[in-house]
């Protein structure tokens, strides 16, 4: 069994892809090919957002691959700056018809708070969100998403919603990567059943060049990039690997192999920043 074909059961018996595909930063008009390349390399599960502005290329690639829709795992999510069930309700029926889809299989809200707040605390969103919560609640009920969560959430995001609102989140997508794992609230969702999505498992390329996880990966005969996704799962989460060039999209899923407990105390101790 390889990685390609493991899968994550979420809190209300959905399955997702242990590895998928991220499109962050994928511009539009790269999107199909990028989209097309990584399925036709054996990805199933493929995520993107609003406010990538990229769904309705990643649609197009979805279709141009032609995997029947049931075999393809879709995360999209709504923008952090819609803080209203409008807003909310709206950028949900807007992603839909951008991706051409009737459904998507994850739908996130993108974060607690709009981006230029999230270094601050002081407005915590926490009125908004529920209001955010409820439309994606709904849609999860009218069948338009078969799961729901949230992205760069932590506990106190998380918890204003599980106290005042019927379902939890399944998922909780946020930065993670070899040398940043935010440990508090990484914990906190793996003991409350939320599944801790990895963007950027390759810190946005920053890694590619640490010579501690390129002695990891000589001993493997691995590169780096593949190191810091097996790192990743490992740890218990999904990491969301990127790229648009077709050799690393296809290197990206030849992970099968597993670090040793002494090789990970090695990533453990490795500290850089978040990216």
């Amino acid at each position: 069994m390889t990685v390609l074909s493991e899968h994550y059961t979420l809190s209300n018996g959905v399955t997702i892809p242990k590895l998928g595909f991220g499109t962050w930063q994928t511009p539009d008009r790269v999107a199909p090919s990028a989209v097309e390349m990584a399925l036709r390399a054996g990805y199933t599960h493929i995520d993107t957002a609003s406010a990538y502005e990229n769904e309705r290329g990643v649609g197009k690639g979805l279709r141009a691959s032609g995997k029947p829709r049931d075999e393809v795992f879709v995360t999209t999510k709504v923008r952090a700056e819609y803080k209203s069930y409008a807003q909310a309700k709206a950028s949900i029926e807007r992603s839909l018809a951008d991706l051409q889809e009737s459904y998507a299989d994850l739908i996130l809200i993108h974060a607690p708070r709009p981006w230029r707040e999230m270094s601050s605390h002081r407005n915590p969103y926490h009125t908004e969100n529920i209001a955010v919560w409820q439309a994606l609640q709904e849609a999860y009920a009218a069948g338009q998403a078969r799961a729901i969560g949230v992205s760069n959430f932590a506990v106190d995001d998380i918890t204003n919603l599980t106290e005042h609102c019927d379902i939890a989140p399944m998922v909780n997508q946020i930065c993670f990567h070899v040398g940043y794992t935010q440990p508090e609230i990484t914990a906190y969702c793996q003991a409350n059943g939320i599944l801790v999505q990895a963007y950027s498992p390759l810190g946005t390329g920053s890694l590619l060049t640490n010579a501690q996880i390129g002695a990891v990966a000589e001993k493997y005969g691995a590169s780096v990039a593949q190191v810091c996704i097996r790192y990743a799962l490992q740890k218990g989460t999904n990491p969301l690997p990127k790229s648009t060039h077709e050799e690393y999209i296809i290197a990206n899923t030849e992970v099968d192999f597993v670090l040793s407990p002494d090789d990970m105390l090695t990533l453990d101790g490795i500290r850089t920043r978040a990216g």
